[in-house]
């Protein structure tokens, strides 16, 4: 029976549930709040309800939902991703305490709530698989450090550069207890320390693609006249290049572009204002109303430090639009170079704005672009996805993989 813990869910964790379910081998699914397909409350709960029969969601509620009550009081707003860490580590632990009395055989586990549940699986024989979502912690913390001393005013948005040794811990021993290891990209993969590699599976699981908007249209001219509309979906940091975004936009050539951000702001707007660059803001949405926005613009453009597979970058294809983006942001094999994108380097304002100005100059290719971007994010599937997982993390007999 192969279980599944995860504090909050989100669209990775339903497409392995589903797979898993659909092959008739769901055993447990271990989350804080949540219900299946056949809950009652599944349109309350839309954003905890799983793809899985209720009978088959096991759920430690009670530190999540003081966790979501106190981020809403006046007091608790400003520290609201504070308590965030402690709820994976609560359901980490309540997950180990019961899983001898569960018949899993399997339990999957993501980063930093699997320390104590692969240390009780190990002594039950249970297979432990893992799945980190992100750069390897000591790639992270050295890209991040170098962006805050290159850009200094935004170490606030880098987060990562603080972490307390003690969780970095947490991280080093959750490998070192994994039999096998998930990466959604090959970038992730490649940051993983080469002896770990060598010890156990290690592989690349990307993530899939959403359908198309009904209202998206691709392949269309527009006017001569109008200017490109470059895009940035995403926390507003300099983990995800906004500066070095900025520094590019601030050096076109041209003025027959538009600079568009989608997402949250991590310092006040006043900041993002006072950096001289002129830029037309969309807070956050739905998730429809976030892809419908995308289609209505021309290029993603993802000057990432690090990430682990920005799923933004498959969800602007899907909307047809070409991305422009460094091989950190994990969507290296995303980019048919003139094709269906651009790779850059990342920290590299003076070659992004090269880049940008390539797209203005060469804009009756877009129609193009568009469509050939659509159509390789769309062979992207979320059941390979989890077959993926399912091929590679899940099988008992230890075996070594190429790393």
């Amino acid at each position: 029976m192969i279980s599944v813990s995860h504090p909050t869910g989100n669209t990775f964790v339903r497409a392995l549930l589903k797979e898993l379910d659909d092959r008739k081998e769901m055993g447990l699914f271990f989350t804080t709040i949540g219900c299946g397909h056949d809950s009652l409350l599944r349109r309350p709960l839309q954003r905890r309800s799983y793809p899985i029969p209720t009978r088959k969601v096991i759920t430690h509620s009670w530190p999540e939902l003081k966790r979501l009550i106190g981020s809403r009081l006046p007091f608790g707003a400003a520290r609201r991703n504070a308590p965030v860490d402690w709820i994976y580590r609560k359901l980490d632990q309540w997950v180990a305490d019961r899983l001898p009395k569960s018949e899993t055989t399997v339990i999957h586990c993501y980063e930093d709530g699997a320390r104590e549940t692969f240390k009780i699986a190990s002594e039950l024989g249970i297979h432990r698989s893992y799945e980190l979502p992100i750069a390897h912690h000591a790639t992270l913390r050295r890209l991040l450090q170098k962006e805050a001393e290159r850009w200094p005013a935004w170490e606030p948005t880098l987060l990562a550069t603080t972490e307390p040794e003690e969780k970095l811990q947490r991280k080093d021993k959750e490998l070192e207890l994994a039999d096998a290891i998930s990466c959604p990209s090959q970038f992730v993969l490649d940051t993983l320390p080469s002896q770990l590699r060598k010890e156990k599976p290690c592989y690349v699981s990307p993530f899939g693609t959403p359908t198309p908007s009904p209202t998206t249209k691709t392949g269309q001219n527009r006017h001569a006249n109008e200017p490109v509309r470059f895009l940035f979906a995403g926390s507003m940091s300099q983990r995800k290049g906004l500066a070095d975004l900025f520094d590019a936009f601030r050096q076109l050539k041209t003025q027959n572009a538009e600079l568009h951000i989608l997402g949250a702001p991590m310092m006040p707007m006043d900041f993002y204002r006072s950096q001289g660059v002129e830029f037309i803001h969309h807070p956050p949405c739905s998730h429809q109303r976030f892809l419908t926005q995308m289609g209505q613009c021309d290029v993603l453009v993802l000057p990432s430090i690090v990430e682990g597979r920005a799923l933004v970058q498959q969800e602007a294809m899907s909307q047809g639009l070409p991305i422009l983006v460094t091989r950190n942001a994990g969507g290296e094999d995303l980019v048919q170079e003139k094709k269906t994108g651009i790779l850059v380097e990342p920290s590299s304002p003076n070659l992004l704005a090269e880049k940008m100005e390539w797209f203005i100059r060469h804009k009756n290719q877009l129609p193009s672009m568009k469509k050939a971007a659509q159509e390789l994010a769309s062979s992207y599937s979320w059941a390979a996805y989890a077959k993926t997982i399912m091929d590679n993390g899940f099988s008992v007999e230890r075996k070594t993989l190429a790393g």
